[in-house]
């Protein structure tokens, strides 16, 4: 009886197998082959999987289905076909050793079952798995490269793109601005990452099927340091010379909005819009609602103990709010002059910033040489990786906090303007918020207004 044959063809899905012969080409040429030599094929095995590592679940269906005899050998385009690892090839070594497999035959590369042949056999599967070694080492290599030059060695983050002439990654001029739009909504406190689903979509933040983005990638975006200018590969942080679409300061406030969110909050039937604006003034506790005979009530919620203060209404809430609002609005006419003054300000403002410049643009230079020598010392085994990991992430912090600086002052070095600019804004608009009927207008007024306060005073 003439011998029987598995015929195995397998394309790799690895970037390394790409100039391997595709599996049309490689079912043709074996079928040419073995009608050419008169081969008996009982069962083709048809695999796209890389051969780096043993598991492959058809070449071991096949492997199985020889060792009890179902076929007397292997046709196939060249043993790199079959294995790349060690394993794998020594499997076909040993069935060939104790005759489950008799023959091996391919168009490219002679074998005979003797020891010589299967010596061959084993020399041609170590110089698969040698070039599959070295292939890996070198796209590594070029890897680690990459992310020295601080340049991003996988798919371009949502709100980049390549450029087709330079190969660098920048500002997608559509989906970069969203991407802006996405922190700072969500550092305004007022947007959950469901609310940020929908509103990224007119951002130009959508999938390639022009759906809104999974609230899980919503998350992803927000969590990314890649956006200030930190690359983030297999857990360790790089420097990169992408341009950064955030400040440092936004995506912390983020990181800080991202741990408030998501602390569990109770199902509230009705909605209270004054709620989560205020504190007990006599104990520090938080304040809760409730309705009542159609009327909003606040009140402490007293789990520090008992507390003397009564319920609050919500109309004489709001009417406190609106006081508190007056107070520090702004007339038109002041307005207006003060906006006047702060533009000659603006105009003849000439900070005396050259030698802290001069100072920032030398200390860039030597963080950079710690980096190096802190990689170095990895490379030579010299620290641990904790060790390494540790150090490296507080050097680039602190060199994109000095980048961040040396950028503020590159644009005139007049930091506390567009505070004051703010500032004068927020006090102009006060009145208007406050004759609103909007409960939620006033509500988001007051942390506003504290939050350009501070930061003016701080900068003053």
């Amino acid at each position: 009886m003439a011998p029987q044959f598995f015929l195995y063809a397998r394309k790799s899905t690895d970037a390394e197998d790409r100039q391997v012969l595709s599996i049309e080409a490689q079912l043709a040429e074996i079928r040419l082959y073995a009608e050419r030599e008169r081969l008996l094929i009982k069962r083709e095995f048809v695999e796209s999987m890389t051969a780096k590592q043993p598991g492959r679940p058809i070449f071991n269906d096949m492997i199985a289905r020889l060792e009890r005899g179902e076929a007397d050998g292997i046709v196939t385009w060249h043993p790199d076909r079959l294995a790349r690892n060690s394993i794998d090839g020594g499997r076909v070594v040993y069935l060939l050793d104790i005759g489950h497999i008799k023959f091996l035959k391919c168009p490219t590369f002679w074998f005979e079952n003797t020891p010589q042949g299967k010596f061959m056999l084993n020399i041609a599967f170590g110089q698969s798995k040698y070039f599959i070694d070295n292939l890996s080492e070198n796209v590594k290599r070029g890897i680690r490269q990459k992310l020295r030059r601080g340049e991003w060695p996988s798919f371009s983050p949502i709100g980049y793109v390549a450029d087709p002439k330079s190969r660098q990654l920048i500002v997608d001029p559509v989906k970069g601005p969203g991407v802006r739009k996405l922190f700072e909504a969500h550092a305004s406190g007022k947007h959950t990452l469901k609310d940020l689903q929908q509103l990224s979509a007119p951002w130009g933040l959508v999938s390639r099927k022009g759906r809104p983005l999974p609230v899980s990638l919503v998350q992803h975006i927000l969590n990314n340091t890649f956006y200030y200018g930190l690359m983030r590969f297999k857990g360790e942080l790089y420097p990169g010379i992408h341009e950064p679409l955030i400040s440092k300061d936004l995506f912390e406030r983020v990181q800080e909005m991202l741990v408030r969110k998501g602390r569990p909050h109770k199902y509230r039937k009705h909605d209270f819009p004054l709620l989560g604006l205020a504190q007990c003034a006599t104990c520090g506790c938080s304040v809760t609602a409730e309705r009542q005979k159609g009327h909003h009530y606040y009140r402490c919620t007293k789990k520090r103990g008992e507390c003397p203060e009564p319920y609050v209404r919500e109309e004489v809430l709001a009417d406190q709010i609106r006081a508190g609002i007056d107070r520090v609005a702004l007339p038109s006419d002041m307005f207006q002059k003060l906006l006047a003054a702060w533009a000659q300000e603006r105009t003849e403002v000439n900070q005396p910033i050259a030698r802290l410049k001069t100072e920032l643009a030398e200390r860039l230079p030597a963080l950079q040489g710690k980096l190096d020598r802190l990689l170095d010392a990895r490379l030579d085994g010299l620290i641990e990786k904790s060790e390494y990991q540790s150090k490296k992430e507080a050097l680039l912090k602190e060199k994109i906090v000095l980048e961040e600086k040396l950028r503020q002052w590159e644009r005139g070095a007049i930091g506390w303007l567009e505070p004051c600019r703010e500032f004068l804004e927020a006090a102009h608009g006060a009145r208007q918020r406050a004759a609103s009927e909007n409960l939620a207008s006033r509500r988001d007024f007051l942390p506003l207004w504290d939050t350009v306060r501070t930061h003016f005073q701080q900068l003053l």
